[in-house]
């Protein structure tokens, strides 16, 4: 496992018995950040050869049906319904790119 993901549980752990506090793992290659406040959303799409934090945040709001809010809620709602729950699945075992 890399140690990116091993410190990341590391952290969500000390979030385990915070009510509405989830957490998943996902097979897919997720190349973006997206957190979701009701009509409103920050969207990080990581870019190639870069960490996180030196890629563009996006601010998005709602304003329109089928705009670049809606797409973006529609892709992070896939990857988290196809998500296995990190407190009630084992932990991945197999080696991961980047270790």
């Amino acid at each position: 496992m890399s140690t990116r993901v091993r410190i990341t549980l590391s952290e969500i752990e000390q979030l385990r018995d915070v009510p509405g506090v989830e957490a998943r793992y996902g097979d897919e290659h997720i190349a973006m950040s997206v957190f979701r406040f009701d009509s409103e959303m920050l969207v990080t799409p990581h870019l190639a050869n870069l960490v996180g934090h030196d890629s563009p945040m996006l601010h998005l709001r709602r304003y329109q049906d089928d705009g670049l809010f809606d797409r973006f809620a529609y892709h992070a709602s896939e990857l988290w319904s196809n998500g296995r729950d990190v407190w009630q699945q084992p932990q991945p075992t197999g080696q991961m790119l980047g270790d």
